[in-house]
């Protein structure tokens, strides 16, 4: 099987007392045999190649992660014609006032995060959408975390499930790769 490019999107880094140089987690994804490894921003977005499939490269490298910074790690992988996809179905305009997120996550977490979208109030101009399995999202910059659907987002049980990503540093890390 040849070298694919991937990104691993890693969910809970720098956050809650989870502080990891990215550095450090470049050398834990080289130790664990992939090549090319870079980062992108400190925000836990790693790019590399590798000849194995995803689920492999799931397993195999939330266990390094957790081994090594000795947390429980939880990562979400896409290959470049991936996340070329999510940035040409972001359904929002690019508007200096708001943040437009996508969601990365287990199969059919789309579907969880629009019905609880759905059910909840609303900020003035927040919006969802899912387009090709990937939920977004639109919300006035100042108001991520003030939104009711953004404080469901930090619910334990969703934690293993999903991380987002502003739709901007989607572009950087399909740029990058």
């Amino acid at each position: 099987m040849e070298n694919k490019n991937y990104c691993a999107f890693l969910r809970g880094v720098n956050v809650n007392g989870t502080t990891m140089k990215m550095q450090d987690v470049c050398s834990v994804f080289e130790k664990a045999g992939m090549t090319k490894v870079n980062s992108i921003l400190a925000s836990g977005n790693i790019i590399f190649s590798s000849n194995k499939n995803k689920k492999e490269l799931k397993l195999l490298l939330e266990k390094a992660m957790s081994k090594h910074f000795n947390y429980e790690a939880f990562l979400f992988l896409k290959e470049r014609t991936e996340i070329g996809i999510i940035i040409k179905n972001n359904p929002f305009i690019i508007n200096k006032d708001y943040h437009n997120y996508c969601f990365i996550g287990v199969d059919e977490i789309e579907k969880v995060l629009i019905e609880k979208f759905n059910s909840s109030t609303k900020i003035k101009g927040e919006e969802a959408q899912i387009n090709s399995n990937t939920f977004y999202w639109k919300v006035s910059k100042g108001n991520t975390l003030e939104s009711e659907f953004g404080k469901i987002l930090g619910q334990k049980n969703l934690k293993n499930s999903f991380t987002s990503r502003n739709i901007n540093t989607i572009e950087k890390v399909l740029n990058k790769m």
